[in-house]
């Protein structure tokens, strides 16, 4: 502005920014940007990768354990041969010998039980119905066949269920399955606990079972004489049609699918049926 001779327009107040200066920061921010994105992105690889390695140890520690359970579950079995011939228990009956008889022939009523040693509804079903079917038998009114099966085997793994059952054969032999039978049941480990597979357990229960812990005793669990015949006995319930254990048929209905059954109705059917 001309302000006439002699006089200057006063230097503004107002400076421009310095461009140069803004340029320089945004991209010291960008850099710093960009650094922290890098270090992120280093973070999260590296939490992948321990993940990664931190799965493929536990996948190795299952697949050890597994290997491992079988490897003591096959341990446990070396004894056994359930190839071997087929060796009836003492007074076997029925198709191919593979009921065990409780009870006099005579009983007009006949009560059929596929069981497990180790299924957790059997003993269920041997706890309600014992003290009845023990009364109706002792009456001479009820025979009981016995069908001895291996599921839990199958479902849970092991052998408990097939060395329990030729234990139980073992005590056949010497008269004594009905109190050995109860003792199984009485001292049932739980499902997922193979101890039936230990047969020094299993000889060690049949001092609860008067006179039955003898030499002849221990040689046939030991030497799992009656094996073979358990599976044969598992087989025919596989090919039987029926689908879990217990099956409990009287007079070939099955009562145990009866939801209205109870110890008394069951004594009174069996009564009736004496009477008739």
């Amino acid at each position: 502005m001309d302000l006439g001779p002699g006089r200057r327009a006063a230097p503004s107040r107002f400076v421009l920014p310095d461009v140069s200066e803004k340029n320089r920061d945004g991209k010291r921010n960008a850099r710093e940007r960009l650094a922290a994105e890098r270090e992120k992105q280093k973070t999260t690889e590296k939490r992948r990768r321990a993940l990664i390695v931190g799965a493929s140890v536990v996948c190795v520690l299952g697949l050890a354990a597994v290997v491992g359970v079988v490897a003591a579950n096959s341990g446990k079995d070396k004894k056994s041969d359930t190839s071997g011939p087929v060796v009836t228990p003492s007074g076997a009956t029925g198709k191919d010998g593979l009921a065990i008889p409780v009870g006099k022939d005579s009983a007009k009523s006949t009560l059929t039980v596929w069981e497990d040693f180790r299924c957790p509804a059997c003993k269920a079903f041997e706890s309600a119905y014992r003290s009845t079917i023990h009364e109706l038998v002792d009456a001479g009114q009820l025979k009981v066949e016995y069908h001895l099966v291996t599921i839990i085997d199958g479902n849970m793994g092991g052998s408990g269920s097939r060395k329990a059952a030729n234990a139980a054969a073992c005590a056949q032999d010497a008269a004594k399955f009905t109190a050995y039978h109860d003792v199984l049941y009485e001292n049932q480990p739980e499902e997922t606990d193979d101890a039936f597979a230990d047969n020094s357990k299993l000889i060690e229960l049949a001092g609860k079972a008067d006179g039955l812990d003898t030499a002849a005793f221990q040689k046939c669990v030991d030497d799992g004489t009656h094996d073979s015949w358990v599976v044969k006995s598992n087989d025919a319930f596989g090919t039987s049609g029926f689908t879990g254990t217990p099956t409990v048929l009287l007079g070939g209905t099955n009562i145990y699918a009866d939801q209205s059954m109870t110890p008394a109705k069951l004594k009174q059917m069996v009564e009736a049926a004496n009477k008739g």
